[in-house]
């Protein structure tokens, strides 16, 4: 038999539960309080768009038949677990699998109506794409001349119009008040987060297109993180980025448009908001929610 106090106990429970207010994650209301779900796709300006992309190293073939359209000054995610050809995906656009053996790429990519993967200039196909890596990368040099080694690569400029360049950058990037009296010191001995924006920086001074962003937060603290996650959001007001993460809560925070790979395939792609709130594949929510991956 349930005693009087059972029963208290059991309705007070029950109470407390319908009165608990619903949690809504808060991936979620950042997204959606950035950037309207209702956002026409079509009308967008395309930068590039992937038709058919295979790739392969050497007889294994990575991704299939991917078909996916990069959206100009947008943010676009790729997420997905670990081998499930995110960076492969994306460094395909610079074509920097054609500094390795055996590495090759079929379909197409374009770009201003030209096949990327076809005759072109790479020298500077990579100035208009610009990339990121996982683990910040600065050269062997200054701060300085970190930033200015790509615009000595494209550019013919004097010393002054250099300097406002290299200033302009770190400026974009977010870095300038924390190494303008540092010009001449290592680039390497800068903070991790500060080595990334450095890297950033050294990216977009030669005015690129398109940044492509390769976990640039993994290997650096939460609050260089949020340093990167606030520039992102302000860059992509001049650039189209291309962000691979597997924090589906940074996707969510700085993405407008999300694409899920798994297994080398795009299982589907649409605004982060509805990717997050409701996928319309089966394999998506699974991933998302945690099932797997």
């Amino acid at each position: 038999m349930v005693g009087d106090d059972d029963m208290n106990v059991n309705v007070d429970e029950m109470t407390r539960m319908q009165s608990a207010p619903t949690v809504v994650p808060p991936r979620l209301e950042v997204a959606e309080a950035r950037r309207e779900a209702s956002e026409d796709f079509d009308a967008l300006p395309t930068e590039i768009a992937v038709r058919g992309l295979d790739f392969f190293y050497g007889k294994e073939q990575a991704l299939f038949s991917n078909d996916i359209d990069i959206k100009k000054n947008r943010v676009t995610a790729v997420i997905g677990p670990s081998g499930c050809g995110k960076s492969t995906h994306i460094r395909t656009y610079n074509r920097i699998y054609n500094l390795y053996r055996d590495q090759r790429a079929t379909g197409a990519i374009m770009m201003d109506g030209v096949n990327i993967l076809g005759s072109v200039d790479l020298l500077d196909l990579r100035r208009r794409i610009g990339m990121i890596f996982q683990k910040p990368s600065p050269f062997p040099m200054t701060v300085f001349e970190n930033v200015a080694y790509g615009l000595r690569q494209h550019y013919r400029l004097g010393k002054s119009e250099l300097s406002m360049r290299v200033e302009d950058a770190l400026k974009r990037s977010a870095i300038w008040d924390e190494v303008k009296h540092k010009l001449n010191e290592p680039g390497n001995a800068l903070s991790g987060g500060q080595q990334q924006r450095l890297c950033i920086a050294r990216a977009i001074a030669a005015e690129p297109d398109v940044v492509l962003m390769d976990e640039p937060c993994s290997a650096i603290d939460p609050v260089a993180t949020a340093k990167i996650e606030e520039l992102i959001l302000e860059l992509k007001d001049r650039y189209t980025i291309v962000l691979v993460t597997h924090n589906m809560q940074q996707a969510a925070r700085v993405s407008d448009f999300t694409a899920f790979f798994f297994q080398g395939r795009i299982v589907e792609f649409g605004p982060t908001t509805q990717i997050f709130s409701n996928p319309r594949e089966k394999q998506t929510e699974e991933y998302i929610t945690g099932r797997f991956g």
